[in-house]
């Protein structure tokens, strides 16, 4: 079957369910149909699941800064820019995390963050393809910054509401105790996401990512030229539409 009678056919599934298709492009849908292995029926069953879980996270089709203030406050969130192959870049520094005592306001915090970051991936509007690169750097983290729950929490809302929105993700300055807690959290992950994961042990790997992201987005500490951004900073250009 070819991808356009797919995408065709994943709509008519999807609008069954009382849900509207409309005002998503076929690249959007394209994403839920990768994610599913081009199984249409589960690629339509994933949308609606997606549509219900946005209207209740995120009924005015954004989150306000005031719903998230203990975890924008941490500034633990950096937005960078642009990948050499126009991908949103996000840093994210685990010295700066604590487990949440709020799980609805970190969940919030997670739809907010990942949102804003794909955001700045438009050229104007979405395309429904933008992709981050995501960098979880673990320098100077100690056992109190450790949050196996938040990694699961944040991994799994790309995998179930975020389909094929990762391109890569790497995860630097990991030290010997955190491996234990890596091999738990990866365990949820599903197969897709690991193999965009990236643990950086070398120069050359580290050579690597900077080569892949670009210097002029890089901030300083990592090999590039940039400043650190951090998310509530980060101004997005108007976006039409």
């Amino acid at each position: 079957m070819e991808n356009t009678q797919r995408i065709a056919q994943m709509r008519r599934l999807v609008e069954k369910n009382g849900v509207s298709t409309e005002k998503y492009s076929d690249p959007t849908m394209m994403r839920f149909l990768i994610a599913r292995s081009m199984n249409v029926e589960k690629a339509a069953k994933m949308f609606v699941q997606w549509q219900k879980w946005r209207e209740t996270m995120i009924p005015n089709g954004r989150i306000d800064e005031s719903e998230i203030e203990d975890e924008l406050g941490a500034r633990k969130i950096y937005l960078q820019g642009l990948s050499k192959n126009g991908h949103s870049v996000m840093i994210v520094k685990g010295n700066k995390h604590f487990p949440a005592k709020d799980q609805v306001q970190f969940k919030k915090y997670v739809a907010y963050s990942l949102d804003k970051t794909i955001s700045s991936a438009f050229k104007g509007r979405e395309i429904g393809n933008e992709k981050l690169i995501g960098i979880l750097d673990l320098q100077q983290i100690s056992y109190k910054n450790i949050d196996p729950r938040g990694l699961i929490t944040g991994f799994q809302s790309l995998q179930a509401y975020y389909p094929e929105r990762l391109a890569k993700c790497y995860i630097i300055n990991m030290p010997r105790f955190f491996v234990s807690v890596w091999k738990m959290v990866s365990r949820f992950l599903e197969k897709a996401t690991l193999e965009k994961i990236v643990i950086v042990s070398n120069e050359e790997e580290k050579r690597s990512m900077i080569e892949e992201i670009g210097e002029e987005v890089l901030p300083v500490e990592y090999g590039g030229k940039a400043k650190l951004i951090a998310l509530q900073d980060a101004v997005l250009p108007h976006l039409d539409g």
